[in-house]
């Protein structure tokens, strides 16, 4: 239920063609819903703007709510406010913080574990295939490789397909739609963060093309959001100072600071994890949110230091220098010249290029993928397994092609080595010669990226060896995404840019000043900007990563043409995942032919608004849960005596009253026997503000008996009196900015003139009545406009 009961035409969807015969949504909900797909068509198109909020979530079509970030300003809410001592201010003041630090100290542990698990696990994988290959027994060493990543997929897949499908993927884009004010189900539950926690471990020490970047966001995420509700739903704490924080504002902030310090544990990057929730994920943002995301991402980084310090002195396992992302390349002297930009801003060319083209075709891949997992969960861990097997041969085979290269006595690291990590791994190579391109693959992605960012190595690298390597991973990060495991972009894109940036250092050879693991770090960034179209934060990251502020002026000029080029094609990856998701996320820039439209002319295509009075009967209230599925209904009075005149019948709009209050005020059995205003002492005697809080309730595990549909309740104390109200002459475009910025679940339309006759509200305008297909469908002559503003 999003906010109207009428069907409504969806976005286009991954593979969506959402566009047919609203009956099969019964159809999927009889079956598996494991097996639904955004290619069954679901929707039937019409020319009424109404609104049947579905989208995939997980492995399945589900309904879609709005949040309540609005204040619900009622009377309760209003003698609440006015009666808090200063006490309770300090309390919630102080567990706002308490939250933020519990946030940060959580997701610093969960990171160290994680990292302990996948750097152990895939360390005794890689030394027993070093000990195959000495002994020469290279098919044994191939069945044992593919056999133990076959295992670790199958865990990680069948975790997700079976008990938490929401765990699949990186979880940013749910993330992102959630803090635009979309309610994605069981996006932060309990079995979401465990299966992400074990899934990620298992994929990642699976060796397969992705990262645990994006599932870290996704689990700081799902702890900030256990916290603020005290706990999963089963097992809620009912510990009074949470009572602060049942409300969908104050959840929004703490998933904020989540994110952010989700972002700081995967780079050791505190500052670039809070401009990443500035820049990409949040919606709303205020300087208070931006002290606490910063206070989280501190504790993160403190936890994470801590480890390492416990870790150098050999008390982690096989971890030792590996697991955490940090490519230190503050040794390097960087000088460049003005022939050295060209280069550089040749980088950020290919980089926005790639990014736009990598963004179409995983966009064809996803939607191939979805024709493949709606047959079935069967389907969906074949699917996984097929692509760990072929990355594990991969992996393995690939480097026999390389020939051995002899060790340069320059080089300062060991060499050749045999041990797990290594920047000039032996293989099947004799003594003092190394395998470069087994050093690239035959270890965990993190070490790769190590290994391809070496700085002063300009010969350890075969041109070929870097070719082989950039190809196989864009195959590998176009196939591997979008199976049924917790995956991250982060890692897989850095891989392929650094590819192409090592390759294009070395064609450079001495016609350039800068070294070849500087050229692999601009190619990174340049790959990432054009896929993700991220600058500040890209920017900051890097510049944590790498160590080296001097890097920062060829750094920006990378990524603002990587984004500038890539933004000429296609959108961002995660705003494609949203669309293919179905998911009703507000751009921040409506479209030009929205101020061709007016708000007026949207309540005119979508059914009657549904009123109530301020003293309604019982009997109509339950009618109207029964048979609609709004969230929110206006209160409006007739014949009320206008205050400071003594002039009556006039018509007046109260406010609006939310759907969950409305069964609250029936549960508590709140009738009259009369119609008559209740007084103050009377609400406040039958509820408070912490119930009022609650949306669990249905209007179906609510008794009313046939004398009480008789009765009265007076609904002027539970209603909302200042809600936003747009004139109906204001444009769509303006009107979706507001709603954007102000984080809005409802907006409701007053007429434009007063008078006898006219009524006190036009309409009310939700998320979906204001996306631009919806509109399109309601509005085709628009279409129109839409394709001479892409002209202009």
């Amino acid at each position: 239920m999003e906010d109207d009961s009428s069907h409504l035409p969806k976005p286009e969807t991954p593979t969506t063609t959402l566009e047919a015969e609203a009956e099969a949504v019964v159809d999927e909900e009889e079956r598996d819903p494991e097996s639904n797909s955004l290619n069954q068509p679901l929707l039937k198109r019409n020319r009424t703007l109404s609104t049947n909020p579905l989208a995939l979530v997980g492995a399945s079509v589900s309904h879609i709510e709005s949040l309540d970030y609005e204040i619900n300003e009622n009377d309760l809410f209003k003698h609440d406010w006015r009666s808090r001592s200063r006490v309770q201010v300090l309390q919630y003041i102080f567990l706002k913080w308490l939250l933020a630090f519990l946030v940060g100290l959580l997701t610093g542990l969960i990171a160290t574990l994680i990292n302990l698990a996948i750097e152990n696990i895939a360390g005794y994988k890689l030394l027993a295939i070093v000990g195959f290959i000495q002994e020469e027994r290279y098919l044994s060493g191939l069945v044992f490789f593919t056999g133990v990543n076959f295992s670790l997929t199958l865990s990680a897949a069948v975790l997700c397909v079976c008990f938490a499908p929401t765990a699949a993927g990186p979880g940013i884009p749910e993330i992102k739609a959630y803090l635009n004010g979309v309610d994605t189900p069981d996006m932060f539950g309990a079995n979401t963060l465990l299966v992400k926690i074990f899934g990620s471990i298992g994929a990642v020490s699976a060796g397969l093309d992705l990262g645990k970047e994006g599932p870290l966001v996704h689990i700081s995420s799902c702890i900030a959001s256990l916290l603020a509700q005290g706990g999963p739903d089963n097992y809620r704490l009912k510990w009074r100072w949470l009572r602060y924080f049942n409300n969908d504002r104050d959840r929004r902030d703490i998933i904020t600071c989540g994110s952010s310090s989700g972002v700081c544990a995967a780079f050791r990057a505190p500052v670039g994890g809070v401009l990443f929730a500035l820049e990409e994920v949040a919606t709303w943002w205020r300087s208070s949110l931006l002290w606490r995301t910063f206070f989280s991402t501190a504790v993160v980084v403190v936890v994470l230091r801590a480890f390492i310090e416990v870790c150098n002195s050999g008390k982690c396992g096989l971890f030792g220098t590996g697991g955490l992302i940090i490519f230190d390349v503050s040794d390097v002297k960087v000088s460049y010249h003005a022939m050295d930009l060209i280069p550089v801003i040749i980088i950020g060319i290919i980089g926005g290029l790639l990014g736009s083209l990598y963004n179409h075709v995983l966009h064809k891949v996803l939607r191939l993928y979805n024709l493949i997992n709606q047959k079935g969960k069967l389907h969906k861990v074949l699917l996984a397994l097929g692509v760990s097997l072929f990355t594990s041969v991969c992996q393995y085979c690939l480097p026999f092609l390389a020939q051995c290269r002899p060790c340069d006595p320059s080089f300062r690291e060991p060499c050749p080595t045999n041990d797990r990590a290594g920047n000039f791994k032996q293989f099947n190579c004799p003594a003092g010669h190394y395998n470069d391109l087994a050093t690239l693959l035959l270890t965990t992605n993190d070490d790769a990226v190590r290994n391809i960012f070496s700085s002063n190595t300009s010969s350890e690298f075969h041109h070929t060896s870097i070719l082989i390597f950039f190809a196989l991973y864009c195959i590998l990060g176009l196939i591997t995404f979008g199976i049924a495991v917790p995956s991250g972009l982060f890692l897989p894109i850095i891989l392929m840019g650094s590819g192409y940036g090592r390759l294009l250092g070395m064609l450079m050879g001495s016609y350039t000043n800068l070294d070849q693991g500087l050229y692999a770090v601009l190619g990174a960034a340049s790959l990432m900007s054009g896929s993700m179209r991220m600058t500040v934060s890209l920017c900051v990251i890097f510049l944590e990563l790498t160590n080296n502020l001097l890097l920062l002026p060829i750094t920006m000029i990378v990524l603002l043409i990587a984004k500038t080029v890539g933004d000429c094609f296609n959108p961002s990856i995660y705003d494609i995942i949203l669309e293919l998701k179905g998911l009703p996320f507000l751009d921040a820039n409506p479209e030009p032919w929205m101020r061709n439209l007016t708000v007026g002319e949207l309540a005119d295509a979508k059914p009657p608004v549904v009123t109530l009075c301020g003293i309604e009967k019982v009997s109509r209230i339950v009618d109207v849960l029964k048979n609609t599925t709004h969230n929110a209904f206006p209160v409006v009075d007739e014949d009320v005596l206008v205050p400071g005149t003594v002039a009556t019948g006039a018509t007046e709009l109260h406010g609006l009253i939310l759907r969950a209050h409305l069964v609250q005020a029936l549960k508590k059995k709140w009738f009259l026997t009369e119609k008559r205003r209740t007084l103050d002492w009377e609400v406040r005697e039958k509820f408070n503000w912490v119930e009022l809080s609650e949306r669990e309730l249905k209007i179906e595990q609510v008794a009313v008996t046939r004398q009480e549909m008789e009765m009265y309740v007076d609904l002027h104390p539970l209603t909302n009196t200042t809600p936003y109200t747009v004139v109906e002459s204001m444009s769509v475009a303006k009107a979706m900015v507001l709603f954007r910025q102000v984080g809005l679940r409802h907006m409701l339309i007053v007429p434009k003139y007063q008078g006898a006759g006219v009524p006190a509200i036009v309409g009310i305008l939700t998320r979906q009545d204001l996306r631009a297909y919806n509109i399109l469908t309601a509005f085709p002559h628009l279409a129109s406009h839409k394709e001479q503003g892409k002209h202009n």
